[in-house]
């Protein structure tokens, strides 16, 4: 969607809460709906005003929710998918056999499981580095690859790249680098302001936040890029579901009230879990301990509300661990108004090889936690019930 066909005539809104509020039109004019209806239908009248032909190459809740999701960035254009992998896929399908990917070591798993198990096939090679050395950067001039991809913070470990660096090494090279966003959202971190060709993020998560539905978006301001997702949204079958757009539409409304507290909450249970004599180590951005401290405060408004700890535990207590918790679901994803807690080298990155993880600090000890707007003293108690049975 072209954001700028789609502007009122009127000032846009400057405050991010009111973006993610007023998403502008409904096409249901008539109604004086004011919240979008559903609209289901898979195939639409020839010659309709909205342009619309059949669902797989857009739709009116497509349209709405791309809307939000580019005033929050504050970017042009804006392409919503079907997950946060299909995301992904829509990007790598613009590759072709021989093309190198560099990409940050640390890197969501099934993101890792796509490039190395599914486009590896169609000879898209991949060059793993570590982005907070400095060497990294010589690799950018020396390989010249097609692509640059990135996360920050990572999942799991939190590293913070810097993407503004690592943006204008590739841009005196041409080449488009891609930011996986979903643990900051723009809330937190703007990468197209940082020099970012694309800033992706699974929907999922943060900007639905009730874990009901699934989606993704890449964000650009380069119409050529643009039209490259939207012919992938469609000729790939990317496309998400009416329903599912309708819900993150009415997700990412209170983004900013649930983002909030979930950071409040995630700082305060950092420090306190840090003091603990069963833990190991913690890793949260805006902790004074975070090797990358002073970059993440430059580059983003608030620490987000991941963490991540090693124990002083073995694999099976480690698990026993997790299991006692009454607050904390053991389960993959993140971002929900309820909090998680992940077994990375079993869970997001089982399909990651044994040495990979080794080399990467995904050992058998580390757990990631998604903190959630519950009460603080009753995540705090959870927690320190169960790490006080290690």
């Amino acid at each position: 969607m072209n954001l700028s066909q789609n502007k009122n005539k009127k000032s846009p809104p400057k405050g991010l809460s009111t973006r993610a509020i007023h998403h502008g039109s409904s096409y249901a004019k008539e109604t004086g709906t004011v919240m979008p209806p559903i609209f289901p239908s898979s195939t639409f009248e020839h010659g309709n005003i909205g342009g619309f032909d059949y669902t797989r190459s857009g739709n009116p809740n497509f349209n709405i929710l791309e809307s939000i999701l580019g005033a929050l960035e504050d970017c042009k254009y804006s392409t919503v998918f079907g997950s946060g992998i299909s995301a992904i896929t829509a990007v790598v399908s613009t590759l072709k056999a021989g093309d190198i990917v560099l990409c940050e070591e640390n890197l969501y798993g099934c993101t890792v499981r796509l490039f190395e198990q599914v486009f590896a096939k169609f000879k898209v090679n991949i060059s793993w580095v570590d982005f907070t050395k400095p060497s990294s950067f010589e690799l950018i001039k020396t390989i010249k690859p097609a692509m640059i991809w990135i996360e920050s913070p990572t999942n799991p470990l939190l590293k913070i790249l810097d993407i503004e660096r690592i943006c204008n090494s590739a841009k005196q090279n041409n080449i488009p680098v891609i930011v996986d966003n979903t643990f900051a959202t723009s809330l937190l971190q703007r990468p197209l302001e940082l020099g970012a060709t694309l800033s992706i993020s699974s929907t999922t998560k943060y900007i639905n936040g009730h874990s009901d539905a699934l989606g993704g978006v890449v964000l650009t301001h380069d119409r050529e890029w643009d039209q490259k997702m939207k012919f992938a949204q469609k000729s790939l079958g990317l496309q998400p579901s009416p329903f599912d757009c309708w819900l993150i539409t009415r997700g990412v409304k209170t983004l900013p009230l649930r983002l909030e507290r979930q950071i409040k909450n995630a700082s305060e249970i950092a420090n306190q879990i840090a003091n603990h004599p069963s833990v190991y180590s913690v890793r949260y951005p805006f902790r004074n301990d975070h090797p990358q401290v002073n970059l993440a405060k430059k580059q983003m408004k608030a620490g987000g509300a991941i963490i991540t700890a090693s124990l002083k535990a073995n694999k099976n207590q480690t698990y026993d661990f997790c299991k006692r918790l009454r607050y904390f679901t053991m389960a993959e994803s993140l971002g929900g108004v309820e909090s998680l807690i992940c077994h990375p080298a079993t869970m997001t990155h089982a399909s990651v090889s044994v040495a990979t993880k080794n080399k990467l600090g995904i050992h058998d000890s580390l757990i990631r936690f998604s903190i959630g707007c519950e009460d603080l003293t009753d995540l705090s108690a959870d927690l320190h019930d169960s790490l006080e049975d290690l």
